[in-house]
Order: C-alpha cells, then sequence, then structure tokens
C-alpha cells in the first residue's frame, strides 16, 4: 500500500531505544502466575506511560491485581483496542540467563516474558507514545489484564464493564476533540500476542474440565469390600480419548479439529488401600461457534453413560475455566488494515493464518462483539513458556511500526 508522508512521518518517530528500555524494564519486573503477582509489571508500564504523558487507569480485579488502561485521546468517534495481559507463566528450571534480567544479546532481549508478552506491550505503549499530537477520530486504548495465563479474571472484568462496547455499524466520524458525543466503542482490537509477525484471523479457544470420582476405601487385601475411585478414572479417561477421535473428523479450515487431551489425574492413598477418590483434569480445545455449556454437558452425558453408580462411585463434573475461540472474517476492515499495516511495517511475507493456541482476544470477540486479529512480536511456538525466553529488537520495532499504522489507517 502507499505510505502517506504523514504515515512515514510516525514511524521514523518509533523509538528503538525507547522499546528496549520499557521492555527490559518489565522483565525485569518479577511475579509469575500462578499465584498472581502482576502488581510490579503493572507499576512498571503505568510508570513508563506516565513518562511518556499518556492517561493511565488502574481497575482492581482483585487485592493486589489490577488491570492497567492506557489511552491515546482522540476523537469522540469509535476507537481502536490494543489487548494484552500483565501475568507470565512461572520461570521454572533450565534457564542460562537471569530469567528477570533483561539481558540484551545478539540482539534480543531475554526474560521471562519476553516473548509473552511483555515485549507486545512495550511496541504497543511505543506506538501510542509516536502517535502523540495526530489528529485522531477516535481514541486508541492499551489494556493489559491480569490471570490471562490461568483463569481470565482480568479480561471477565474488563468486558463486564458496561462501557467497552463494538462501534455501531456506519457511525460518521467526529472531529478530533469534538464534545458532540461520548466514544461509541471500538472499531476492532489488536491483540499483541507473539505470533512471529503474522496476522492470525482466528483461534481456538479452551476450557478446563474437573473430573473428580468418589468411591468407598477399603483394605486392598479384601478389595470388592470398596469402590475403586481410580478404576472409575480410568473408564473416564478412555471415553475422553474417545472423544478426541471424534472430533478428528470436524476440522477447522484454519484451526483444525478441536481436541481433548487429559493432563493431570491424581488419586489414592497407598498401595495396600482401595482409593476412595480420584481426579481428573482435562483440556479442551474450542473451535469458533461451539458452547463451553455444551462441551460439558456432553462430557457430563457420555460419564454417565458409564454406569459408575452401579460400581459403588459416584461423580462430579465441573469446567473452573473457560476461553472461547473466536474468527474473524479476511474481508473485513480490521483484517485489511491490519495487514496491510503489518506488510508496510516491515513485517514477514506470511498468509493470514489460525492459531491453535488461545487468548483472551476470544471473549471481546463473543462478549463485546468487537471484530479481532492477533498480532504480536515474538514466538508462541519457541520462545514463550520456555528456559532462556527471548525476543528479537527488530521485531519490537516492527510491531511498533504496525500498530501506529493501524491506528492511523482506522482512526483517521
Amino acid at each position: 500500500m502507499f505510505m502517506t508522508p504523514d504515515e512515514q512521518t510516525v514511524l521514523d518517530r518509533i523509538d528503538e531505544e525507547l522499546l528496549v528500555r520499557v521492555t527490559r524494564e518489565l522483565v525485569q519486573a518479577t511475579g509469575q502466575n500462578p499465584p498472581g503477582e502482576e502488581a510490579a509489571t503493572v507499576a512498571a508500564l503505568a510508570a513508563a506511560a506516565r513518562d511518556l504523558g499518556l492517561d493511565v487507569v488502574t481497575s482492581p480485579v482483585e487485592p493486589g491485581r489490577d488491570n492497567i488502561t492506557i489511552t491515546l485521546a482522540g476523537g469522540n468517534g469509535p476507537g481502536l483496542l490494543i489487548l494484552g495481559h500483565t501475568d507470565v507463566v512461572p520461570v521454572g528450571d533450565g534457564w542460562t540467563t537471569d530469567p528477570y534480567g533483561g539481558t540484551v544479546k545478539d540482539g534480543r532481549i531475554y526474560g521471562r516474558g519476553a516473548s509473552d508478552m511483555k515485549g507486545g506491550l512495550a511496541a504497543a505503549l511505543a506506538a501510542l507514545a509516536t502517535l502523540r499530537g495526530t489528529a485522531l477520530t477516535g481514541p486508541v486504548e492499551l489494556t493489559a489484564v491480569v490471570d490471562e495465563e490461568e483463569t481470565g479474571k482480568g479480561i471477565r472484568a474488563y468486558v463486564a464493564d458496561a462501557h467497552h462496547t463494538a462501534a455501531p455499524a456506519n457511525i460518521p466520524a467526529t472531529e478530533p476533540g469534538s464534545d458532540d458525543s461520548q466514544p461509541t466503542g471500538f472499531l476492532g482490537c489488536v491483540t499483541a500476542e507473539p505470533t512471529d509477525l503474522q496476522t492470525i484471523i482466528a483461534a481456538r479457544g479452551d476450557s478446563y474440565l474437573r473430573v473428580a470420582i468418589h468411591g468407598r476405601a477399603c483394605h486392598a487385601g479384601n478389595p470388592d469390600d470398596g469402590a475403586n475411585a481410580i478404576y472409575g478414572a480410568a473408564a473416564v479417561v478412555a471415553e475422553i480419548e474417545r472423544l478426541h477421535a471424534e472430533l478428528t473428523a470436524n476440522p477447522h479450515p484454519l484451526l483444525g479439529p478441536a481436541t481433548w487431551s487429559v493432563g493431570q489425574i491424581n488419586g489414592g492413598t497407598g498401595g495396600s488401600i482401595v482409593p476412595a477418590d480420584c481426579v481428573i483434569v482435562a483440556d479442551r480445545r474450542l473451535l469458533p461457534g461451539e458452547s463451553p455449556a455444551a462441551v460439558l454437558d456432553d462430557l457430563r452425558s457420555r460419564v454417565a453413560a458409564l454406569r459408575l453408580e452401579d460400581r459403588g462411585l459416584s461423580v462430579e463434573l465441573e469446567m473452573p475455566m473457560e476461553m472461547p475461540a473466536f474468527e474473524t472474517a479476511a474481508g473485513t476492515d480490521l483484517v485489511r488494515v491490519v495487514e496491510s499495516a503489518r506488510s508496510d511495517a516491515g513485517g514477514p511475507d506470511l498468509p493470514l493464518a489460525g492459531w491453535t493456541a488461545a487468548c483472551d482476544g476470544g471473549y471481546v470477540a463473543r462478549d463485546l462483539g468487537v471484530p479481532v486479529v492477533v498480532l504480536g512480536p515474538g514466538s508462541v511456538t519457541t520462545q514463550a513458556h520456555r528456559a532462556d525466553e527471548s525476543i528479537p529488537v527488530t521485531e519490537l520495532v516492527t510491531a511498533a511500526r504496525a500498530y501506529a499504522l493501524t491506528a492511523l489507517r482506522l482512526l483517521t
């Protein structure tokens, strides 16, 4: 796409030194989730935003766990939402660099969260800073929520706030600074998760299901006197494996099939005791349009068909976490603008794609009706949740350029 002089001027203002400094400050803000230690990262992000003259608001989700919204003001027309999260997974073992050091080496910044997704937050913040003084028809909002890596408490609190809405169709833009009306919502959302700078237009959702089987303990010398909860759990695991195989028959064109995976099983107290209790935790990846409630109901009916009560067992099923999938049509204005901005910013030559990972953007699409894409620096497949996590500085610059161009082309 042809680059206008105003666009080129904005891109020339992208500050690599600022990007590196803010990314390092965010990586050096210690904390991991679980147990939910985002406060240092929120404080570092807020301080950097205030230093850049941007408006900062924090919203408590739980004690010591605040969502943060950073806003670049524009006119009273619909705006652009850039979405991220402030939590990172636990550090884990195997590091050869300081996981909270923010070490810069060979053009990469190292540390927990560098890729997922403190680099993306820094790039978004740099884009907002670059756009200061630009006449935009609506605001650009960077919101970073807590608890994305666990149960989504932050994004659920955010979408529950009634003033976050999709922009009604065919709204005429208002002049920047006009007081004629209040902002009318969002034209779109860019989730700044690590995608190797590929534009993602569909993402699977995720849910966790907990199955608790209760039986009756007795001495293992007379096992028929009890009701073995582990045997019941084994039957449930086998049923889940059958369900997973069935799903392969209906793949999504961008995302593949929905999936089941049993990730955890705990039961029993000793080899000589028939176990009274066993708990299974399974991961169920969701496709766009799938209802988490329907998934839970389906598993409940499948487990009921096993007739575990005939063995003296009872079962409890719950879904402690669900994150919806989303899909945005390739022809929407948001996708076309983001893809042109990404390309003109120097992004790699990659097609529109789907993402087998899940992200908070699904809530924005489902609950707010706002179109969503995922685009960010770093790699979810080769860097996120690993030892020696890192991100290339060049990708930070490209992402900041892409976000700034996206805002200009949507809001001018």
